[in-house]
């Protein structure tokens, strides 16, 4: 089969939910294909290509594998690309530490103390209608 259009190859392959919002990446210029970038939804991609583009929070890298016919069930999209991304770095954090007592008064005021503090302010208020 020939090369097929970039938005319906990432459709196709399950990356975006909708052609449109597929499309709208590649007009933003976040979609590479093999290290370059692209503004064309229309770019023909083949098999053997390399497609770098932002998903979510993450950056994914696939190569091209298989040209689809149809956007079929995941298992089916997961056929048509060899995914290339590094697996993510995770630091070690250290323990959280422990937290401290609270000290009376500091922090937000406790409903009792902010009727004290309403009792101050409007001292002649005493009957609210």
């Amino acid at each position: 089969m020939g090369p097929i259009r970039l938005d319906k190859w990432l459709w196709y392959a399950r990356f975006y939910k909708t052609r449109t919002l597929a499309s709208a990446q590649c007009r933003a210029r976040k979609v590479r294909l093999n290290g370059n970038i692209t503004n064309k939804a229309n770019t023909p991609v083949t098999i053997g290509d390399v497609l770098t583009f932002p998903q979510g929070h993450h950056l994914r890298i696939v190569r091209i594998t298989a040209i689809g016919t149809r956007r079929g069930p995941a298992t089916e999209a997961q056929k048509l690309y060899e995914d290339m991304t590094p697996a993510p770095v995770t630091e070690s954090r250290p323990e959280k530490a422990p937290v401290a007592p609270r000290l009376p008064g500091s922090g937000r005021p406790t409903k009792a103390e902010r009727r004290a503090l309403d009792r101050l302010t409007n001292p002649f208020d005493d009957e609210k209608a």
